[in-house]
């Protein structure tokens, strides 16, 4: 049988790389995307394109390469994604618009792509790395948890429009782990005239302090494999430590204030 064929945005560096990496060795033949290929001359295992999925003939012409190379796309992984922190009043709109164009607009893009390839095979996966803090509403972090729910609730709805050709979509959705998001991320400045500085630089110290200690993407990779072996994959994943996926489970349970009241303290809010 030959090799599934996988596609796998923002592969570059962090959980992309990660999942990439793991399915090579699993014997998947793979391709990655970024931004900028030419940053990486040296790069391998897995192969590189050039992507940026705001981009829509970009998006086109990555999934077109992959097809025409291999005959075949079997399995979508949407991981390609921007954090973005602030108080959502002093969060430029532009920056906003950004941050639903990549976490939100980018994996949509990519799935009306590979779409009408997988109906012709009658087969064909899409995962959505996500994000726990799509489940709830994170002060400061209120643009990256809702674009991450956005495409948490798009999924579902596309799952039962997709299902009758073959093809399986799922969310997948990480806690904290140790990856360079941080780093690039967009976050409104801490002014010293605001009247959130010093409970937004408290909860900015907190977010890093989370990143840094976060678990190894590996498992958001060994996650995706199950999912991917997986004959009739659920609607949402979570993996994370104990305490992040029980945050999702009390979300469902508490009373609202009873909840908010929990993020409160959390946040020292």
């Amino acid at each position: 049988m030959a090799k599934e064929v996988v596609l796998v945005t923002g592969a570059s560096s962090g959980i992309g790389k990660a999942i990439a990496l793991y399915l090579h060795n699993k014997g998947y033949r793979v391709y990655g995307t970024t931004r900028d290929v030419s940053k990486y001359p040296d790069f391998g295992p897995f192969t590189l394109i050039k992507l940026d999925v705001n981009q829509e003939d970009q998006v086109r012409d990555a999934v077109q390469e992959v097809v025409e190379k291999e005959g075949r796309l079997d399995i979508l992984i949407n991981n390609a994604g921007v954090g973005i922190t602030g108080p959502v009043e002093e969060t430029p709109y532009e920056e906003i618009l950004k941050a639903f164009e990549t976490n939100f607009h980018g994996p949509i893009r990519m799935i009306k792509e590979v779409l009408p390839q997988m109906r012709t095979q009658g087969s064909g996966i899409i995962i959505n790395i996500t994000s726990i803090a799509g489940y709830m509403g994170l002060p400061f972090r209120g643009v990256y948890s809702a674009s991450k729910g956005a495409l948490e609730l798009i999924t579902e709805a596309l799952r039962m429009e997709t299902q009758a050709f073959g093809i399986s979509i799922t969310n997948l959705a990480p806690g904290d782990f140790a990856t360079n998001i941080a780093g690039g991320r967009y976050h409104a400045p801490v002014n010293e005239d605001s009247p959130y500085r010093e409970v937004y630089q408290k909860s900015l110290d907190l977010m890093n302090a989370h990143v840094d200690s976060g678990q190894d993407p590996i498992m958001v990779a060994e996650k995706t494999y199950a999912i991917i072996n997986n004959q009739k994959p659920k609607v949402h994943y979570r993996v994370g430590t104990p305490l992040q996926k029980l945050s999702v489970v009390l979300k469902k349970i508490l009373p609202d204030k009873v909840y908010e009241g929990m993020l409160k303290k959390h946040y020292k809010l």
